[in-house]
Order: C-alpha cells, then structure tokens, then sequence
C-alpha cells in the first residue's frame, strides 16, 4: 500500500475553538482520512507501549510554539515517512492497534454513523451478491459475509479477496485496488460518489496449481469458472478460433472442470489485465496494455508497421522496484500558483537482470501504477511462501481472540526496509550471483516535477541468472 500525506488543512476547531492543521492521509492516492498531529502521536505512543521504541520509526517531535509554514510542511514530510514506515513493517503494519487507528479515522472523517446496510458485491461474470452488513466492519467481516451467502467454506476465504474497481461501458473491470484490512468497505466505495466504482469478489492467488484445491468444492468451482469466462470474454485470456471452438463446446456441455483444465493451459489464464498506458520498453513513449500473472509482467505493444508483439518481464529476475508520483507544476512554473496543478502521474519503475551483467530500469507510467506493485508484492510473497513450505491457506489473515495476527509463514517473507533518502547520483556495484540477501537498493534519480518519492521495494525473490540460464 502506498500511504501518503500530499496536503494539509487548517480548520476550525469544535464550537468556534482555535484553529489546527489537519493531515490529509491517502492510501493510493484516494483519501483515506484526515486526522490531526495529537491523534498520530497517540498511536505512535500506544504502537511504543505494545511494541517497545526501539521497533518504532522516528516520530516528529512536539513544538511548544505554533509552527511556521516552513515547520508544517516539514512535519508532514516526517509524518508521511512515519505512515509508510509503520505500514511496511510486517510486526506494525498487521498491528490491530494500526489498523484498527485507520479504520476509526476513515469512518469519523467520512461521518459515517455505524449501521446495518445491504452491500452490493459482484463477481466476475456480473452477479450481484447482496449481503448485510455494518458499515463499520472491516474488509475481513465482508469477505466472510460474502462466503456465507454463496455458502463457500471457511478453508477456501483465503482463496479469495475483494477489490474496488471501475466498471466500464463495456462491462469490464479497471482494477482501483485490493481492499485492506486498514478500510471499511461500505466506506471505501461509498465515499467515492461515483456508481462506476464497484467491490468485486476475485481470486487472490497467482499460481493455477491452487485451482484445485477449490475447485474440489462445488462453489469454488463456480466462481472459478465465472472469472475464467469473463476473462476470456473481455479479450484478457489470450485464445486462438481452434481454442475457442473448444471451449464453446466444453460450455455448451456444462463440463465446468474440463473447459478450466483447458483454460489453465491458455496464455494469460488468471492475469489480472490493467488498461492501456505507457512505458519506455522498448523504445520512449511506447504504447502498452499490462497483464500481472504466474510470475511476471506482460507488456503487449504494437510498434508502428509491425504485428502486435508481447515481452515479459519476470518477477524472479526484479531486483527492486518502486512507485513514484509526481504532479506537474503550473506551465508558469512555480511562482504561478493560479494555474493550479496538473493529475498526479504515478510510474512504477523496476531493476530488470537483462542478460547475466546488465541491470536496467524499466517504467511503465500509468494510474493503477500502485495496483501494479501490488500485484509484484503478492506475487513474490506467494513465491516464498511455496519455497518455505508455507500453504496458501495461511496467507489470508486471520482473526485470532479478537484481533487479526499473520500466520507463522507470513511472518518470513518480511518486507524490505523503507529507504528514506533515495540518492539517484548513487551507483551501487551489485555482484549478480549474490542471493537474496544480498540485494541491495538504489534509488531512482527524481523527476523534474513536484514527485512524491515512494520507498524501494527489494525483492526477496530475485534470483539472478546463472549460466545455464543463457
């Protein structure tokens, strides 16, 4: 999750009180609540009693006096570094104590009094689920809800997730996120005022290998085949008329498990598929559609007089990667503010091992850059879950005497550091066969904007290539 403090408010206080500054903080850039600088230091001093200040990041200390701009725009940098600090963390950032902070801060900013509602979820192939819930209740509460209403049993939830998406004219999906543990649901999408944004139930594992554990279960295996032919109908599934001919016919007999055995074996099966964006691979400015799936990332492009061409960029040979935003300033420049400022740009960047001695940075500009990420991330924890004999089964969260807590193989894959001071000048010498825990980070050199710099992601995943690789 990408959290960022971009802005400030002075606001009145309660019953014509003084004034405070007020922190805007955004969770991919959407705002997720406003809070104040006493309420973020009575986390940090319940975070410290729980867990002891040596685990904690630095905290912006108290002023005695009323701060200057100059302080407050200070304040809110170290502010927006202590959120990212404390999400990235694996101990802090499954913390109740966290997310339950954020979820009371998104529900009082939004003003949104606790009561029982019927929320609307869709699956893959349209179908509305209606299930009753409080619109205080957290993403884990819904997904729950929603298993119980299509009767899918408790082992195979963790199966499963829901994501905010976009539908668009021609009924399919652009992916905003994965809800949170951090959000209430009934929030999240209420609060966007926009009837295009939608909570989709979807499958959250990448390797199809785990398909048959759910498919052994009768509403496993639907929903299964929902998505499957929804993708292929959408174009994201890539399919040859000989393939097709086959499928239509596994259809039009009901063999549910038959037709996903031969989609399993079908390009792009189970990639989450983005909208169309732009990278600098292979050339600047070069028009690409995304998909994120078994271990990599898959560009499709049509370059000027050719046929469309595919590269692919795996997950095992990232080094690292990062998010970036920026918004560009005013064409006056800087000293003209009444022209106001340009959409954020998000990028994300990543290190690929081109060939066995050659490291280069690939970026792909696009708005569900952050969804990207977070695609890389499951991807990589998934791959070291399998490698440390984990189960998939223990990766969902869950409730343990009240409070939700990570399994033990989920702890292991911990996230990288966050680099607060990406210094781009910087050349790290990186010996390739180094392993995992060698990797070290690099920053990328900041755009020319006011950019918005994000932590790098180090990848426990990455491998190397060794000769007989080549």
């Amino acid at each position: 999750m990408h959290f960022s403090i971009p802005e400030t408010e002075s606001r009145s206080g309660d019953s014509g009180g003084s004034a405070y500054v007020a922190y805007n903080i955004h969770v991919n850039g959407v705002l997720h609540c406003r809070v104040r600088y006493s309420q973020l230091l009575g986390l940090h001093e319940q975070l410290r009693k729980e867990y002891g200040a040596n685990v904690l990041p630095a905290f912006p200390p108290k002023k005695l006096f009323s701060l200057t701009p100059a302080e407050v725009e200070q304040r809110r940098e170290q502010l927006e570094k202590y959120m990212q600090a404390v999400r990235q963390d694996p101990l802090l950032g499954s913390s109740e104590t966290f997310n339950s902070f954020l979820r009371r801060a998104q529900q009082e900013t939004q003003q949104v009094p606790t009561e029982e509602v019927s929320l609307e979820v869709l699956l893959s192939n349209g179908q509305k689920v209606l299930v009753n819930v409080l619109t205080s209740d957290q993403t884990e509460d819904v997904l729950e809800a929603v298993a119980a209403k299509l009767d899918l049993p408790d082992d195979l939830i963790g199966y499963f997730s829901l994501f905010l998406v976009r539908e668009k004219e021609d009924g399919s999906f652009s992916f905003v996120r994965k809800l949170q543990e951090f959000e209430l649901p009934y929030v999240s999408v209420t609060s966007l005022r926009n009837h295009e944004y939608k909570i989709v139930l979807r499958k959250s594992y990448w390797d199809s290998a785990y398909d048959d554990d759910v498919m052994e279960n009768r509403v496993g295996l639907n929903l299964l085949y929902a998505q499957t032919v929804s993708d292929i109908e959408h174009g994201w599934i890539l399919v040859t008329k000989e393939q097709h001919r086959q499928l239509k016919s596994l259809q039009e007999k009901v063999s549910k498990k038959e037709f996903l055995r031969l989609a399993q074996t079908l390009r792009h099966y189970g990639y989450l598929r983005f909208d169309a964006c732009v990278a600098d691979f292979p050339e600047k400015d070069c028009p690409v559609v995304v998909s994120a799936g078994n271990s990599e990332l898959s560009l499709q492009l049509r370059l000027p007089g050719q046929q469309l061409r595919e590269g692919s960029f795996r997950v095992t040979r990232m080094r690292c990667w990062r998010v970036t935003s920026s918004v560009p300033l005013p064409s006056g420049g800087p000293s003209s503010p009444s022209q106001g400022r340009g959409e954020v740009r998000l990028e994300l960047a990543f290190e690929y091992l081109m060939s066995k001695d050659r490291l280069q940075w690939v970026t792909i500009t696009s708005p569900q850059a952050i969804m990207m990420s977070i695609c890389l991330q499951s991807m990589v924890d998934e791959l070291m879950v399998k490698k440390s004999g984990g189960s998939i089964r223990k990766m969902l969260r869950r409730r343990v005497g009240g409070t939700l807590k990570r399994s033990d193989s989920q702890q292991a894959v911990k996230s990288p550091p966050l680099l607060e001071s990406p210094d781009a000048s910087r050349e790290s010498m990186v010996k390739l066969s180094s392993k995992l825990s060698a990797v070290s980070l690099r920053g990328i050199g900041s755009p020319s904007t006011d950019a918005s710099a994000s932590a790098v992601h180090g990848n426990f995943a990455f491998e190397g290539i060794g000769d007989e690789d080549l």
